[in-house]
Parts: C-alpha cells; sequence; structure tokens
C-alpha cells in the first residue's frame, strides 16, 4: 500500500510493515547513583520528570538526608504548617532573610517553605516506607541512606511580552531517588579495649659531600 508524504508517495512493502521494533528503541530505567551495602534491608523509590522545581527538591534531599523516617516526615510535615522552614544553602539567590533560619542555623537566615516540593518527596518517602513494610523491615530502624535529586529535561512553553515579543517560559522539573536502610546495629566497645600505638620510624637526612641530600 501507499503513505503519503509531505514531500512525495512512498512505497512500503510488506517487509518494512512486519519489520520488528529494534531493542535500541525499548525504553530502559536508568540505574540508581548509589545502590546499598545490603539489598535485602534496605527500600527504594523514586520519581521521574517531577513536575516541581529542580532547586527546591535539591535543598529539601541537603536538609534531610540521614534522618530518620519519622524524623524527616515530622519535619516536611511542619514546614506545610510554615513551623520549621528549609535552609538554602546552594540556590540562593533571590532568597529572603526569615527568623526562622536561626532554628537551623542556616548561612545568613536564607529559608524558605516549598510547598509542592515538599508534598511530593513527603509522597516518596512513603512510597519507600511501604516497601520497605513490604519486604519485613523494622519501621523503627529506617534511615535515609541516600537521597539525591537530578535536573530533568525543561519543559517549553512562551510568554508573550509587550511590541510583539515573545519569551521563553519554561519549567525545571527533577528526578529523585531516595533509599532507606536499616541502621547497623552498635557493638560495645570491649573493656579490655587497647589501642595499638603504631610508631613510624624517621629516615635521618645525610649531607653528601658534593652537595645536596641524601634521603
Amino acid at each position: 500500500f501507499f503513505k503519503k508524504s509531505s514531500i512525495h508517495w512512498i512505497r512500503l512493502s510488506s517487509q518494512h510493515i512486519s519489520k520488528p521494533i529494534e531493542s535500541s528503541l525499548a525504553f530502559s530505567m536508568a540505574p540508581y547513583a548509589r545502590e546499598p551495602t545490603n539489598q535485602e534491608k534496605a527500600a527504594k523509590a523514586r520519581g521521574s520528570y517531577i513536575r516541581c522545581h529542580f532547586k527546591h527538591t535539591r535543598e529539601i534531599a541537603n536538609n534531610i538526608k540521614g534522618q530518620k523516617v519519622d524524623e524527616a516526615l515530622r519535619f516536611l510535615n511542619d514546614v506545610l504548617k510554615y513551623k520549621r522552614a528549609v535552609k538554602i544553602t546552594r540556590f540562593t539567590g533571590g532568597v529572603g532573610r526569615h527568623a526562622q533560619g536561626k532554628q537551623c542555623k542556616a548561612p545568613g537566615d536564607k529559608v524558605r517553605w516549598p510547598q509542592k516540593a515538599s508534598r511530593i518527596i513527603i509522597g516518596l518517602i512513603q512510597n519507600a516506607k511501604s516497601n520497605a513494610e513490604y519486604k519485613g523491615l523494622d519501621l523503627d530502624k529506617l534511615r535515609i541512606s541516600h537521597i539525591q535529586a537530578n535536573r530533568a529535561p525543561k519543559q517549553r512553553r512562551r510568554t508573550y511580552r509587550a511590541h510583539g515579543r515573545i519569551n521563553a517560559y519554561m519549567s525545571s522539573p527533577a528526578h529523585f531517588e531516595l533509599i532507606l536502610s536499616e541502621d547497623k546495629p552498635i557493638v560495645p566497645k570491649a573493656n579490655n579495649f587497647r589501642k595499638k600505638q603504631v610508631w613510624l620510624k624517621k629516615k635521618k637526612t645525610v649531607l653528601k659531600k658534593g652537595g645536596g641530600l641524601e634521603m
């Protein structure tokens, strides 16, 4: 049969029609930036092309990394209620100074309360928590061992300006991933433990006859 092109008519044979799709066109999920040391004691969650600002997700990730799950959820819920603030450390341009910055020791008291990004990250943490519960992990010992925000391709729109001009009006989505891991058991130190001292011998410098140093 024939297929109409914008330039001319192209004839397609039966070989081209029945040709399977190549594997290079298949969509494959990108790997995590970091893998847990023990896969059985960890749970993951990720989001791609999230429609919230990358800068906000990065600052939230910097604030909650290393925290326990319940502590991180409590912090983000307080951010939604404007009780606690997210300190801004990298993307500080145009960020105002507020009194709540003294509570979290933010540099220059620069803090914000990102609403949309906080809600999305709360959902991802709850998703990872549900995955951990399905695997039978202890929820009280879960900690955010890895969290990362990356820039996603910008989505283009346009805005109309004076005198018939058009400017770009783009969004800055983000990729987000996190890993929850159980805390390692704390091994008590032995009572008769004695630190081994290592003595390093220094090499003597010998002065040669012709000048210079010989090690």
